[in-house]
């Protein structure tokens, strides 16, 4: 029977606190089949994958960037191997950035070149550079055998913003281009290629400084350069970029060569 003031009156349930809404919707990962590693030779390929969908999927993929995944199409993935560690996601400070005389040197090599973002939109100006550019840097490669559908679906099926930036020269010639995905904390890059014939200009290089001017002029913390492999020659021009942080398993972003 109640007792005291509480007598006749009825009794309140106890308010709780709502719990917490998550920023996206639970997602399913995939575990791919092994492959032999196209980086190391003698390894074996595994990555975790999800897919980027509905109106979240630019939230999802901020987060899943700053866990180390990168994007290809619609699907975000990140290595998955077993007993190898070598891929190492690997971001750049914009602030704390300095330019070596090397890097200099690259700016100046290419001050006759201008460069201007565009939509997301495949050409085929741009596919017949690409194709020249994996003939003769990639030619074993699975994408040398890609087809205009095939590039088209590269740049255009994204579920996330997704830019380009195209360089040219003042006959409108194109030189390079680069596809990157705008973050919440910087930028993305997801592709780039170049004319296969001016090695001297070191395009690829070029455009990752471009990356760095953008994302300072969009005032956005990081760009994103991927993953950086010790044994790979082809991600040997990304320790050019210092300070590089890169992903700990267990200490998360750390600086990579301090």
């Amino acid at each position: 029977m109640p007792e005291g003031n509480n007598q006749g009156k009825p009794r309140q349930r106890q308010r709780q606190e709502a719990p917490e809404r998550l920023s996206v919707a639970p997602q399913p990962f995939y575990r791919t089949a092994a492959l032999p590693c196209p980086y190391v030779p003698g390894k074996i390929e595994r990555k975790l994958v999800t897919e980027l969908t509905g109106r979240h999927a630019s939230s999802f993929y901020n987060e899943l960037s700053r866990g180390g995944f990168r994007r290809s199409h619609h699907l975000a993935y990140r290595p998955a191997c077993i007993a190898c560690q070598s891929c190492v996601p690997v971001r750049i400070p914009v602030a704390d950035f300095i330019e070596s005389k090397s890097l200099r040197r690259v700016r100046n090599t290419n001050n006759d070149l201008i460069a201007r973002p565009v939509e997301a939109d495949a050409t085929l100006e741009q596919f017949r550079l690409f194709q020249r550019y994996q003939r003769m840097r990639h030619v074993d490669g699975d994408m040398a055998a890609m087809t205009f559908g095939d590039y088209q679906a590269m740049v255009e099926d994204s579920p996330v913003p997704t830019k380009m930036v195209e360089l040219r020269d003042v006959g409108h010639t194109l030189y390079g281009t680069g596809l990157y995905d705008p973050l919440d904390d910087g930028l993305s890059a997801v592709y780039s290629f170049f004319s296969p014939d001016a090695d001297k200009r070191s395009l690829g290089t070029f455009l990752v400084l471009w990356l760095i001017d953008e994302a300072r002029r969009r005032r956005l913390p990081y760009v994103y350069l991927g993953y950086w492999i010790a044994e790979s020659d082809k991600m040997s021009y990304k320790a050019r970029f210092r300070p590089l942080e890169a992903l700990n398993s267990t200490e998360g972003w750390q600086r990579l060569f301090d």
